[in-house]
Parts: C-alpha cells; structure tokens; sequence
C-alpha cells in the first residue's frame, strides 16, 4: 500500500479537533472512520506500535468526541493501547508519523502532550479510579462538566477497576464508564436489538415514566413498598433475559449495553441520552479488535503490540535468527520443567509477550494465566510455593511494580522458593516512560532472603534459571528486551554458586564492575583503554544480591572502580558496592557509578537510550577516562 498523505483523505484532512468532528453528518463520520483506520495502519506499519486495539476503538473515539464536549468533559483512557484515534482528532495528525520515536509522540496518552489528554496512563486498570477523583473534584468545585472513563475488558480483571467500581456505585457522583468489550462477539440482529432497547431504556421519556412508577408505586398505602420490590424483582428478571448488567447495577451503576461499537448511529445515540442520566452509568460496547485490517482480525494477539510491518501482507519488515531473551526463557523453562514436575508458570495476562505460550503448549496443565492481576499471581505463588512446586512468575519489570508487597509480604517475609522472571528490564525504547523497567534492582535488593541475579547474555540466563530452580530461597532473574547476543546455548544447565560473580579480564589500573546487558559494552570499553597501554579489570557481577564481597575487594585494591548498570542509580547495583565498601572501611577509592539519573525516561529506541545515557561502549570508555584522569564519584 502506497502511503498518502493527510490532504489525501477525503474527511480526515478537515478535521483538526473535536470540533469539526461535531459538525459532521452521519455519512461523513463514516468516511472519517475509513479515513483514520487506514492512516493508523500505515503509520504504524511504519514506526511499529500498538495497532489492533486502536483499530477496535475508532467509531467509539468519534462518538465520544462528537457527543461530549471535550476538553471540559473529561476523557479518560485506561492503560492507552487503543487512544491513536483520539491522539489524531485532537490536533496531532500532523505529527502521528512521530509516534514512539526520540522526540515524537508518545504512544500513550500523556498530559504534557495535549490538553485532550487528561490522564497519563499506561498500566492497566487506573481509570475509574481516577475518573472518581476527576468526578468528586467536580462536584466539590461546583462544575457540571462529564467524566468518561474508557476500559477495556482485559483491565476489568485488575483488583483496582473493581475497587474504583465499588467506591463509585457507592458515592453516586455523576460519572460515565464505558466497557470496551473486544473479546465477545456480537451478531447483527442481536446488536441491533440491544442498541434499540438502549436507545428506549436511556431516553428522557422512559426515564421519567420509570421514576414516576416508581414514586406511584411507593405511595400505595399499606403495600406499596412490597409491590415496588415485585416490580424490581419482575424487571430484573426480564432484563437478565436480554443485558448481562446486573453485576454492574448491584454495584450502583445504571447499566446500558451492550452496544454495537461500530455502528456510529447507536452510539450517538446512545451516549446521547447517557450523557443527562444522572449518577454513575456504565456503557457496555462491543468492539472488534484489529477491525479493518484482515490481519489483525484474524490473529489481534500478535498485533497489540508490533513492530514495522508490510501493509499487504501483514508481515514484520526486520526478523532476526537470533532468539530473544524472552524466547530463551521460554525454552528453557520448558527444558527445567521436564527435570522437575513441581516447576509451574504463572503470568497476568501477557503469555506470548514473556514467552510462556510455549510452556502452555508443551505443558497446559501447569501454566496459569490469572489476567491482569500481578498482586494475585505473585501470592497465588506463594500458595503454590509452601505446598511444594516451584512457581515461575514471568512479568515484566514495570508491572512487577504493582505487587511490590506480595512480593515482599507473602513471598520473600514466608523466605518461600518463589522465582521471579523479570522481563523487559532496564531500557524498553519505545514504550517510553511507564514502560521502562529501570527500578526493579533498586526495589528488590532492599528485601531480606530474595536473592537477585542479572545475565550478561542469553547462555547465562538459562544457567540463572536452572540455579534458581534449584534454590530454597526466592529469586529474581532481570533479562532485557529483544534479541540476545547470539552466542551458544547448546551447553548443558548448570548451577552458578550463589554470590558470586565472573572475572572476565585481569588488569592493574582500574576496574570495572558491570551487570547484566552492560557486561559485554563495558568489556569493549576496557580493550580499547588497553591500546592505550592501560590494563583495566573487568567483572560481571552477576548478583546485585548477594553482592561477591571477595570480587569486589580485589577490584578495590587497583584504586580505580566502574559501576555499570541499566538501573536507576538510587539504591541500585553502584549504591551497593558503595555499601559494601563503606561497611568495609575502604577509603581512598576512587569510584564513579554509571547508570541512570532520577528521572523517568522518555520513549526512543534501546540503543539511542543507552547512547544518551553513556551506558554504551562508547559512553563506558568515556567515563573509563574520566576516570583514569581523576574524576570520581560526584
């Protein structure tokens, strides 16, 4: 498919903001959906991102944005995946071919980035939490304005959507939730129902006659109380024949759905009449993910999250031989549990994104996938873990986050052999800021009896993995995203003694103690200090904890050190050995730490991140030298 240009599109190229999507008619906001589906496919196809969920939301996106007046409504998007189409009617179609590149636009929203985005977001299940917040706000500042929050199925599985879900019904604030539902299918007929009886159900008339009823049916000396319950009872009933909303009513909610979600017609409609109900409303849609593009009909999973690929045949552009470290995990985790029948996985909902849809092929019944719940899964593990099997909980490091204490808690306070793989950490490119999993060394070696180990290539890894597998402690193995280094993993699993690291090269005049993805930049940077004439030491260290007292002394002893790690550098690998030493009573080393600032990091690709950071070969031979002349720790 031959790229266009906006002043291509027939719709697309007059609409600049929300308001010009408001003075369209019907037909042309059907011609603006083609427009914007076949705009999202292209730039992606291009720059890579997250596409079938925003191909889902497109109709939804134009219908919120023409029925709510939005700034001053409040549009609030959980998690991000599917906001592309509202990123481009809300001013930023003209830079949409800079989404996830140094620079450009977040592939989130974000509120920095343009007054439409009220919320930054992009861990699951935060909206209606913060829709309450938004709505409470309101009503103390005496505003009228709406708030919408829009989440998805996936994130009604998270423990706070339902909280939100229980503290909103309760305080009766005007607010609107609508359910993107893209999992259930809907047929024509039965859509075109539903949408009817919405249509009916949300309508001033019948609302009004059903509180009349209500107050008539009350006034009934003697029985009217009872006759109101029948009533209820009876509409209830009828209404569990048709709409699967009395969860959500039970909860104070007024239900309406569910709702065809490509059908522009009913959801004006619709969120016409829902937009002067009073009280909490939950909108229930139901959407299709991937909807316009064939490929992304047919297999969603592997379109959430793609890189650069052919429009016309669906096919990504880059592909490497090279496994990925997630990959790795996935086969040797597969080798581990053909050793050992205790050994389980445990993943929230992301198997192919950690590389356990593998193990759930080879071993069905000992994989579980608990949804978007990390909490659970992490005590779900520890269950597990005192009736004797060996749970593996696959979850990248910046969702680790959300169960830092079951982690501490259930898992490592009970000393339990739970392990922890940690994907995605240090630099994730382009996810960007809430993505990047630069914390997890810092807020997991502060924890007694965990143990925390970092392979400096993807061989090391699956020795790590059969070492904590073999461990009665628990463990947390941090690996990065993408591809490895492509050396051999042909060798045979081995233990690694607990605590203790790898010395890689010998030398005089300084050393360098590295971690993880940093080992193999660092050991480039010291051979190219000895054309020098410099003879530098380099170590992998292996464990951020328990640190190799012994390594680390000798590395002392040569007056120079280099820490090196894809962490922030508060309470990380560096603040350790500055630990160790202190506690050691050496004075008079010269110490410099190269790691991350405190700052969150914006989206760009790996390998511009570690250039802006100096955590490169280059970067690390720079401060190698800075080193060497004298500049130590600031």
């Amino acid at each position: 498919m031959k790229p266009i240009e906006i002043a291509d599109y027939e719709v697309l190229s007059a609409v600049n903001d929300p308001a010009d999507i408001r003075r369209l008619t019907l037909p042309e906001l059907n011609r603006l959906a083609q427009d914007i589906r076949t705009f999202i496919i292209q730039t992606v196809a291009a720059s890579g991102g997250h596409l079938a969920s925003s191909l889902g939301t497109v109709e939804l996106t134009l219908a919120l944005h023409y029925v709510f007046n939005t700034p001053d409504d409040r549009l609030i998007w959980d998690v991000g995946h599917q906001s592309y189409a509202h990123k481009i009617v809300t001013g930023r179609k003209d830079r949409f071919a800079t989404l996830r590149k140094k620079g450009g636009l977040s592939g989130f929203p974000k509120r920095s980035e343009s007054i439409y985005d009220t919320f930054n977001v992009g861990h699951s299940g935060t909206s209606i939490a913060a829709a309450a917040g938004f709505a409470e706000a309101a009503c103390l500042a005496g505003d009228k304005h709406k708030t919408i929050a829009v989440i998805g199925d996936g994130s009604m599985t998270t423990g706070m959507a339902f909280e939100g879900l229980n503290w909103s019904g309760d305080r009766k604030k005007d607010m609107i939730i609508v359910l993107n539902d893209n999992e259930m299918s809907i047929s024509p007929n039965v859509g075109a129902l539903s949408a009817h009886l919405n249509q009916l159900m949300t309508g001033h008339t019948v609302t009004r006659l059903k509180t009349d009823l209500k107050n008539f049916l009350k006034s009934i000396p003697g029985i009217g109380e009872q006759v109101f319950k029948m009533s209820r009872q009876l509409e209830e009933s009828l209404k569990n024949m048709v709409v699967p909303g009395t969860l959500f009513e039970s909860l104070g909610f007024t239900y309406v759905g569910p709702l065809e979600g490509h059908r522009l017609d009913y959801l004006i409609k619709n969120f016409e009449n829902v937009r002067d109900l009073p009280g909490p409303v939950l909108v229930h849609v139901i959407t299709q993910k991937g909807k316009g593009y064939k490929f992304a009909e047919e297999n969603s999973p592997t379109y959430h999250g793609i890189a650069p690929f052919d429009v016309d045949t669906g096919k990504a552009l880059a592909t490497s031989t090279i496994p990925s470290y997630t990959q790795v995990f996935g086969r040797t985790l597969i080798e581990l549990a053909q050793q050992d029948d205790r050994v389980v996985a445990i993943t929230a909902a992301m198997s192919e994104g950690t590389g356990l849809d593998l193990f759930a092929r080879e071993f069905p019944k000992r994989m579980y996938d608990v949804g978007i719940a990390e909490q659970l899964a992490v005590t779900f593990a520890a269950g597990l873990a005192i009736e004797g099997m060996r749970p593996v909980v696959a979850i990248y490091s910046t969702f680790l986050q959300r169960a830092y204490d079951q982690i501490s808690h259930d898992v490592c306070l009970q000393n339990l052999p739970v392990i922890f793989a940690v994907d995605r950490a240090g630099f994730v490119g382009e996810d960007g800021s809430t993505h990047q999993g630069i914390f997890d060394l810092s807020y997991l070696r502060s924890l007694p009896n965990l143990i925390v180990m970092a392979p400096k290539d993807e061989n090391e890894l699956r020795h790590m993995l059969k070492t904590a597998a073999q461990s009665a402690f628990p463990v947390a193995v941090r690996y990065p995203r993408g591809k490895g280094l492509g050396v051999d993993c042909s060798e045979t699993l081995k233990i690694l003694p607990i605590g203790k690291g790898e010395v890689l090269q010998d030398g005089n005049d300084a050393a360098i103690l590295a971690v993880g993805v940093t080992v193999y930049p660092a050991l480039a940077a010291a051979r190219r200090l000895a054309e020098e004439g410099l003879s530098v030491s380099v170590i992998n260290a292996r464990y951020v904890k328990p640190l190799d007292t012994e390594l680390i002394l000798r590395a002392a002893q040569t007056g120079r050190v280099l820490t090196v790690e894809e962490n922030v550098l508060q309470g990380g690998f560096g603040g350790a050995v500055l630990e160790l030493l202190a506690d050691q009573g050496k004075s008079g080393v010269m110490i410099r730490r190269l790691g991350i600032p405190d700052e969150y990091i914006e989206h760009a690709t790996q390998a511009e991140l570690r250039a802006q950071y100096g955590l490169d070969e280059e970067g690390i031979f720079k401060a190698l030298k800075a080193l060497m002349a004298g500049g130590g720790q600031d």
